[in-house]
């Protein structure tokens, strides 16, 4: 791992590494979450096994936590060095005509995602930490539901949600396709490809989300 971060370019590869996990991270959060909108046992079942499961709880969830600081930690750390070796930047540069806006603030959007989860883990994790380690009450199959319902009960909250889906969807318009780019999948016959696909992976996934959020609003 120093070996692979020691680099600009292993640097790149790892948070490219980790953005893929990520993105397949999203699609299993996101097929759980539609649950609650197709079908309540259904989420509830899910649910359950997700937080009860030893192999998710205790080997995947500390690895996904991993993932997400050290995205983070190496998208930030890039941005450093990168401004450090660029201390002048040029009179001439057009940055509207050379890149795309997403593509010169993946930093921000980053950062505002960042915040997105903060809010994210203190809603759902903490209260799982605290219901089942703290205060160690019974195991519930029909909790799961109630207690994302009721968390977008409030417009403010459902607004926020929305918000940060929408900047979740440009952060992976731009970084889905650089992961590719950063592992090295340049070919002209595949580009197109993983350009359409991101494509449309940065609009249905955040949409998918947005969903479920405003469903549990509108129905309260």
């Amino acid at each position: 791992m120093a070996g692979l971060t020691s680099s600009t370019i292993g640097r790149k590869y790892a948070m490219a590494l980790s953005a893929m996990f990520l993105l397949i991270f999203l699609i299993l959060h996101l097929t759980t979450n539609l649950l609650s909108v197709l079908n309540r046992d259904a989420f509830n079942t899910a649910s359950e096994f997700m937080g009860y499961n030893p192999f998710v709880q205790f080997l995947m969830q500390p690895i996904l936590g991993f993932a997400v600081i050290f995205h983070f930690a190496m998208g930030f750390v890039l941005e450093i060095k990168n401004n450090k070796a660029r201390p002048v930047k040029y009179a001439s540069n057009n940055a509207a005509v050379n890149s795309s806006w997403m593509s010169r603030n993946m930093i921000i959007s980053g950062a505002v995602v960042l915040a997105f989860l903060a809010l994210h883990l203190y809603d759902f994790w903490l209260h799982e930490i605290n219901y089942k380690y703290v205060e160690g009450i019974a195991p519930d199959s029909e909790r799961f539901w109630p207690e994302l319902h009721e968390k977008f009960a409030d417009l403010w909250r459902v607004a926020l949600y929305v918000i940060s889906f929408v900047l979740l969807g440009l952060h992976l318009a731009h970084g889905f396709q650089s992961s590719f780019q950063s592992i090295g999948a340049r070919h002209p016959k595949y580009t197109p490809v993983i350009k359409a696909f991101g494509k449309w992976y940065s609009i249905l996934i955040p949409a998918g989300f947005i969903i479920v959020a405003v469903y549990h609003f509108i129905t309260q």
